[in-house]
């Protein structure tokens, strides 16, 4: 089967063969140690530039934060309990930031979820409800038919959204409803955003239990990878609050930063989600079908609401569960961690992300105990602390992960990964799957792999 991955690689190559170093590049390769700039401190940018310092180039790290991780963002709450406010979890499937976590010495918990749903008023709990027979079997057979689609098949059904497909087939009613509720979390908006070959794709590959990207969690929070990463790099490489405002492109390349620092280099990658790339001051400019493709992109609205409480009344540890109501998704975050007190999120997209981002800490939770107060009556005098992060009003992505709407994943995403000049591009945005840490890793050293 043709993977998003594979064809776009195959588009690469008949296009003109992008993939294929050119004679400069050759000679870039072959005339000893060059220096090199990554644009981005965070699990992309420190896997390029970790595979870089492999291979004894010169590596310098331009971060615009005072801290590295980019959008992975572990949280200290009260009680030594800590949550993520950003990217999350690791599948079983995610062979590379497995491997990385074992070379690190980091241990990962299990983190599988079993989950409940309440719908319309009504609780039901883990593994008493599920989509209609009917529903289940003709979304089986969409999947299976997927799997023997060409590629001018793929193009034609990427220019539709996910509703529209699943309304064309057959899927309605509640049916239609629970795909919404669930796949939007998947996808971090409503499922009339996403192509529906990113979503038949992404469903298709990841079936089975194998498959499941919510396996695991590494201990003591997802910033210890890049702790370990930057000590392995070297720290020194590594230097924050250098925010890149102009690059410029000749025989060499020339980064500026706002703090009025100046590097050149023979080579950059930057590994910027796109809105901050945009930003950028290039000279020469971008090619005007990459600007283009910069406008286009849109990132998930999410927002995390972590919530502490002095008891885990959800009593599973493996509690999660899906709502009809403006929280929509609960999940316990504290799974696996030592103590009495736990902490549930509430994990909102979309519109509703919009919303509750515009409220404060106890209205947000008002809404919070409305949702919960069907399935565990009154858990206010529970409550000892909040934390609240909206990713559609970081300064730097506007959102937390790429997703590709109709029509963008075989025509926005290729331009968005071509080199430019001197310059090549990494990043979640240009992974095989968005919204994974796994993903921007692979992005970054595939990157890196371009030298």
């Amino acid at each position: 089967m043709t993977t998003r991955r594979s064809f776009i690689r195959q588009g690469l190559l008949a296009a003109g063969g992008l993939m294929i170093p050119s004679s400069s590049f050759a000679n870039f390769i072959l005339s000893g140690k060059k220096k090199v700039i990554v644009i981005g401190a965070g699990f992309s940018g420190l896997a390029a530039a970790n595979k870089l310092n492999q291979r004894n180039f010169d590596v310098t790290v331009l971060e615009s934060q005072n801290r590295i991780g980019g959008r992975v963002f572990s949280h200290q709450m009260n009680d030594n309990l800590v949550v993520e406010l950003g990217a999350e979890w690791v599948g079983n499937s995610h062979n590379r930031i497995l491997e990385l976590c074992n070379e690190l010495k980091l241990d990962l918990s299990e983190n599988q979820m079993d989950t409940h749903l309440l719908y319309k008023g009504i609780y039901s709990p883990a593994r008493q409800w599920d989509f209609s027979k009917n529903w289940k079997l003709k979304m089986e057979s969409l999947l299976e038919n997927y799997r023997h689609l060409n590629d001018k098949d793929k193009l034609i059904l990427d220019k539709m959204d996910w509703w529209r497909y699943l309304v064309n087939n057959g899927c309605k009613d509640r049916d239609l409803d629970l795909r919404e509720l669930m796949d939007s979390t998947d996808f971090g908006e409503s499922i009339r955003k996403v192509s529906a070959n990113a979503a038949l794709s992404e469903y298709v590959e990841n079936t089975g239990d194998t498959q499941n990207q919510m396996d695991k969690k590494i201990i003591g929070g997802n910033t210890m990878l890049a702790q370990r990463l930057s000590e392995k790099l070297g720290k020194e490489k590594i230097l924050l609050n250098h925010a890149v405002t102009r690059i410029e492109q000749g025989d060499k390349v020339k980064v500026y930063c706002a703090n009025g620092k100046v590097f050149e280099a023979d080579k950059v990658i930057c590994t910027l989600p796109t809105f901050a790339l945009k930003n950028i001051d290039w000279k020469p400019g971008l090619p005007e079908n990459k600007i283009e493709a910069l406008n286009e992109l849109q990132y998930a609205r999410i927002n995390k609401h972590a919530m502490l409480f002095d008891n885990r009344f959800w009593k599973s540890e493996n509690f999660d569960m899906v709502t009809d109501q403006l929280p929509h998704y609960f999940y316990h975050a504290t799974q696996g961690q030592s103590g009495s007190s736990g902490v549930l999120i509430s994990y909102s997209i979309g519109d509703k992300a919009a919303v509750i981002a515009n409220q404060n800490d106890m209205t947000n939770f008002k809404s919070v105990q409305e949702t919960l107060q069907p399935v565990f009556g009154d858990v206010k005098s529970h409550l000892k602390q909040q934390a609240n992060y909206y990713w559609g009003n970081d300064q730097r992505s506007h959102g937390s992960y790429a997703i590709y709407g109709p029509g963008q994943w075989f025509r926005v995403r290729p331009v968005l990964k071509e080199p430019f000049m001197h310059t090549h591009f990494a990043g979640e945005h240009l992974a095989d799957w968005q919204g994974f840490m796994e993903g921007a890793i692979v992005s970054g050293e595939e990157a890196a792999g371009e030298f």
